[in-house]
C-alpha cells in the first residue's frame, strides 16, 4: 500500500486535475438522457460576506453562504497542478445532523477532516471522530454525519460544479442533498452542476433528480483552450512547423517551437506550444519535463494572432498554471537568458570495463550488505551494465512482479567492438572538423555515416561463442530483444529520455541477430541523442551501452506505462497510480500515431473498493469498453504497489527522501503465444523525473 487509510483524504482540487488528458464532446447535459440540457443562467452576486482587503489571516474559517466572487476567492484553495488552468476550488461540508452547510477555508484546512475536527466537534456536538475512522464512516457508509464535496470553478469554461471524491459512496439522495444545499446558499448555485469524479461516482449520479446537471469531464475539457503541462519561463525565436516538417527541418535550442500537433521526438528547443493536447506520460512531455523546458498545448495555435504576430522574432513565454504570456523580446534579453539558463555540465558515471562475460540479470546489482545501500549499488552496477540492466536486476528480485528471464551484455563488449571498427577515430575526427560542429545538416548528415560504420562492423568471435551459448542454452525458441541500458540514462539531471532504439533479432538468423545487436548500439550516436547529449555538455566518448537481452513480445494484448504515485497530486494526499495502456499492437503508448489515444486512469489502489477515474478511452476500440478488465487492473495494482515499494530504499521514503517519489513503469499483457487469459509482464522501472507538470 502506498499510504495507510489513515491518510487518505483527497484535497478536493485534485478530483478536477483530471479533466485534461481527454477528448472532448459535448456541453452541459442533465444526468437523465431524456431531459432537456439545461440553458445557460445569469448569476448576480449579492453582498460579499469577507470585506474587501480582508488579510488573509482574518479570513474566517468557514461562511454559512458563499454570496460574491470575491467570498470564493478568499476561501479557496490555490490550484495543486497545472493540468487545469483557472481551476479554484473550496471544500464544503454539509452538517446532516443540524442540516447547516459550511464553506471551508480550503487554505487553511487542506482536508476536511482538519476542519470538522476543529470546528465541528464537541462544544454540544457530536464527537468527530479520530482520521482514519473519520474516513471510513464520512466516505463509505450510508449512515454518515457529513457528506463532503467541493465547488469548483473552471474559470476557461465559466463551469460552476459539485464534486466528490472519486471512491465516495455517497448515494444519489445524499448528493441531491449536498447539490441542494450549495445551490441555494451560493450566489452561483443557478448555474451550479453535478461533476462526477470516477465512474462509480457517474453511475450513481445518473439517479439524480431533476433539475440537477450533470457536467462530464469531457464537456469541461471540451471547453478549455490552454493546457498547461510543463511549468517554466523561457526566451527564444519563435517558429510555426508542422509535426511532419520536423523530419526534414532542424530546430535549436534557440527556438521556441509552435507545432500543428504534439511531434513523437523533437531536438533540443527553449520551449514547445502544440495545437493539440497531450497525456501527462507523453513522450514528448517527458523530454520537455527532463530538459525543463516550458511546454504547453493550446486549441488553434497555428493561428493565434496573438503568436502569428511574433513569428521569427525573440518572444518571452511563460507556461503557468493558470495563463501563458508572451512578448516580445530583445538580442540582449535572449543573450542574458540564455547565459544564464545554461545546463550545468553533466559527467557521466566512469565506465566499468574490467566486468566481462553474460550476466544472468539476478546478479548485476546486488541486495545491499553492511554499509551499502541500494542506491549505490544501482549507481555502480550503472558503471558495467547501464541503467535498464540495473533496475531491471531488482525488478528480477522483486516479490509479486513478473518480468522475463533476460542477461546483461556488459559495456565492456559495446568499447571493444568501437575500438576494434575504428568507430572511436572517427568521431575523433569529426569532433575535430569545423563544419561537423557549427551545421547542423552536416552534422546529421556525417553521424549517420557513422551509424552505418557501426552496422557494418564485425562483432567480436569471442562474444558471439557467448551468445550462442547462452541463447541456445536458455533462450532456444523465439525472437530475442536487445535493448539498450547506458550509463547516460535515467540519471539526476540527464535522464535522456526516448535517446535509444532498441531492436529485435532472429537467432535463427544469426547475422540476423548481429544486426540487431549493432542497430542496438548505434542508436547512441543518433543526431537527436548527439544534440542532446551537446546541450548537456556530455563527453561524447564516454557513454558505454550494454545491453538488456530476453525474448521479444511479438504479439502482446495490451502494452502501457504507469506512475506509481498521483502525478496530479503533489500534496500525497491523494494517491493513485496514474496508468496509461493501449490495446497490443504496433501503437506505442507514450508515442501514438496524430489522433489515436490511449486509455488513461487514475487507479486508486489503496482506497476502500479501489476505483477506478478514466481520464479518457482508447479511439482504437469499442466505445464503452476498457483495455484491461477489472482483474487485470487489480494485477497491475499489486504489481506497482510492490514496485513503489521496492525501490523505497533507493529514492523514496525509505532513502529518506521526504518530497514527491514514484517509479515509471513500462508493462505489458501477453500470453505468450500460449492462448488464455494474459499475464501481465513488467519491462522497466526507474526514478520518474517529475509530477507531470
Amino acid at each position: 500500500m502506498l499510504r495507510r487509510l489513515s491518510s487518505m483524504i483527497a484535497p478536493h482540487a485534485r478530483w478536477a486535475a483530471l479533466a485534461l488528458t481527454l477528448a472532448a464532446s459535448a456541453s452541459c447535459k442533465p444526468a437523465a438522457p431524456t431531459r432537456e440540457p439545461c440553458p445557460a443562467v445569469p448569476v448576480t452576486e449579492r453582498t460579499c460576506g469577507i470585506a474587501s482587503g480582508t488579510p488573509a489571516a482574518m479570513v474566517p474559517d468557514s461562511l454559512r453562504t458563499m454570496e460574491c466572487r470575491a467570498d470564493f476567492e478568499a476561501m479557496a484553495s490555490t490550484p495543486l497542478d497545472a493540468t487545469l488552468p483557472g481551476a479554484r476550488s473550496v471544500k464544503v461540508v454539509y452538517d446532516t445532523t443540524t442540516g447547516n452547510l459550511y464553506f471551508q477555508n480550503s487554505t487553511r484546512f487542506q482536508i476536511h477532516y482538519r476542519f470538522a475536527s476543529a470546528r465541528l466537534s464537541g462544544n454540544g456536538m457530536p464527537v468527530v471522530p479520530p482520521l482514519s475512522q473519520f474516513n471510513t464512516t464520512e466516505y463509505f457508509t450510508p449512515d454518515r454525519r457529513f457528506l463532503l464535496g467541493a465547488i469548483t470553478h473552471y474559470e476557461q469554461p465559466d463551469v460552476w460544479a459539485l464534486e466528490v471524491a472519486p471512491y465516495d459512496t455517497m448515494s444519489s439522495t445524499m448528493m441531491t442533498t449536498l447539490f441542494n444545499a450549495v445551490k441555494s446558499a451560493a450566489y452561483f448555485g443557478p448555474t451550479l452542476t453535478f461533476h462526477p469524479t470516477s465512474d462509480a461516482v457517474t453511475t450513481e449520479s445518473s439517479a439524480l433528480q431533476s433539475p440537477i446537471c450533470v457536467a462530464t469531464t469531457d464537456d469541461i475539457y471540451a471547453r478549455t483552450d490552454y493546457q498547461p503541462l510543463t511549468l517554466g519561463h523561457t526566451v527564444g525565436r519563435l517558429r510555426f512547423l508542422t509535426a511532419a516538417q520536423l523530419a526534414t527541418t532542424h530546430v535549436s535550442y534557440e527556438d521556441i517551437v509552435v507545432l500543428d500537433q504534439a511531434p513523437n521526438d523533437i531536438s533540443v528547443v527553449r520551449g514547445l506550444i502544440t495545437q493539440t493536447f497531450q497525456t501527462p506520460l507523453s513522450h514528448i512531455n517527458v523530454l520537455s519535463q527532463n530538459r525543463r523546458t516550458p511546454n504547453m498545448g493550446l486549441r488553434g495555435a497555428m493561428t493565434n494572432a496573438q503568436l502569428r504576430a511574433l513569428e521569427g522574432r525573440l518572444v518571452d513565454l511563460t507556461v503557468g498554471a493558470l495563463a501563458w504570456t508572451v512578448r516580445e523580446a530583445t538580442a540582449a534579453e535572449a543573450d542574458a537568458w540564455w547565459t544564464a539558463n545554461r545546463p550545468t555540465p553533466v559527467t557521466l558515471p566512469a565506465l566499468d570495463l574490467a566486468r566481462t562475460g553474460l550476466v544472468n540479470i539476478r546478479d548485476v546489482t546486488p541486495e545491499p550488505a553492511a554499509m551499502q545501500t541500494l542506491r549505490g549499488n544501482i549507481r555502480e552496477a550503472v558503471r558495467a551494465f547501464g541503467g535498464k540492466c540495473a533496475h531491471y536486476s531488482i525488478l528480477a528480485r522483486t516479490d509479486g512482479v513478473n518480468a522475463r528471464p533476460a542477461f546483461c551484455v556488459p559495456v565492456f563488449y559495446y568499447d571493444q567492438f568501437m575500438q576494434a571498427n575504428g568507430v572511436y577515430d572517427r568521431i575523433t575526427a569529426l569532433q575535430a572538423d569545423a563544419t561537423f560542429r557549427t551545421d547542423p545538416a552536416v552534422r546529421e548528415a556525417r553521424l549517420s555515416e557513422l551509424q552505418q560504420q557501426i552496422v557494418n562492423g564485425a562483432v567480436d568471435g569471442a562474444l558471439q561463442d557467448l551468445l550462442r551459448a547462452k541463447i541456445s542454452a536458455e533462450f532456444p525458441a523465439g525472437k530475442i530483444r536487445f535493448r539498450t541500458s547506458t550509463n547516460s540514462e535515467d540519471l539526476d539531471g540527464f535522464p535522456c529520455a526516448g535517446c535509444y532504439d532498441s531492436h529485435t533479432g532472429n537467432p535463427a538468423d544469426w547475422n540476423n541477430l548481429l544486426q540487431a545487436i549493432k542497430k542496438t548500439w548505434a542508436s547512441a550516436w543518433s543526431y537527436r541523442t548527439y544534440e542532446e547529449r551537446s546541450y548537456y555538455g556530455v563527453d561524447h566518448r564516454s557513454v558505454g551501452m550494454a545491453l538488456l537481452v530476453h525474448y521479444n513480445f511479438p504479439d502482446e494484448e495490451a502494452n502501457g506505462v504507469a506512475v506509481t504515485s498521483n502525478i496530479f497530486d503533489p500534496s500525497g494526499l491523494d494517491p493513485a497510480f496514474y496508468v496509461n495502456v493501449q490495446q497490443g499492437g504496433d501503437i506505442e503508448v507514450v508515442a501514438p500515431p496524430p489522433g489515436v489515444q490511449s486509455d488513461q486512469f487514475l487507479y486508486y489502489f489503496s482506497q476502500p473498493g479501489q476505483p477506478v477515474t478514466y481520464l479518457a478511452r482508447s479511439s482504437i476500440i469499442p466505445a464503452g469498453q476498457s483495455v484491461l478488465s477489472a482483474a487485470q487492473i487489480r494485477e497491475l495494482g499489486q504489481a506497482l504497489a510492490a514496485i513503489h515499494t521496492r525501490f523505497s530504499p533507493a529514492y523514496g521514503p525509505a532513502s529518506g527522501n521526504t518530497g514527491w517519489y514514484a517509479m515509471d513503469v513500462e508493462f505489458k499483457f501477453d500470453d505468450d503465444g500460449q492462448g488464455g487469459t494474459p499475464r501481465l509482464f513488467v519491462k522497466q522501472a526507474r526514478p520518474y523525473p517529475g509530477r507531470g507538470m
